[in-house]
């Protein structure tokens, strides 16, 4: 099980490579038969089931969405610790909640995650990619 302060230190690393915007910092948090599902991969991608499977297409996927939001700038909320994962509340792009449930593997690294973000955020982010 975690605790919060483990929770914390991965909530605090993860905000930190993103906001860094260096993708090397940013994947270094994944595995590499990473499973990772977003309303937002079917926005950005041409993948329909909103899922990427494995590190070098989430790599891409993540590139993708740094070069379509130069402002992107996360904010943490809240870390939630649970038995082998942590759920993490943030503020995404302009200031749109988000959530992402995050499993993390034996070695520390996170090998599955569930995007959450309020319906708001969906209409915005979409609204704004087709301008």
């Amino acid at each position: 099980m975690l605790n919060q302060q483990s929770a914390d230190e991965i909530a605090n690393h993860w905000i930190n490579a993103w906001n860094s915007r260096d993708i090397m910092q940013i994947m270094a948090h994944y595995a590499d038969n990473i499973e990772f599902t977003s309303p937002f991969i079917n926005t950005l991608t041409l993948c329909t089931e909103g899922k990427i499977y494995g590190k070098p297409a989430l790599q891409a996927y993540f590139l993708k969405g740094l070069a379509n939001f130069p402002e992107l700038n996360f904010e943490l909320l809240q870390a939630l610790p649970g038995m082998t994962s942590v759920t993490l509340l943030y503020k995404s792009i302009n200031n749109l909640l988000a959530a992402e449930v995050m499993e993390i593997d034996s070695e520390g690294k996170i090998y599955s995650v569930l995007a959450h973000y309020s319906e708001t955020a969906n209409l915005k982010i979409r609204t704004q990619l087709c301008e």
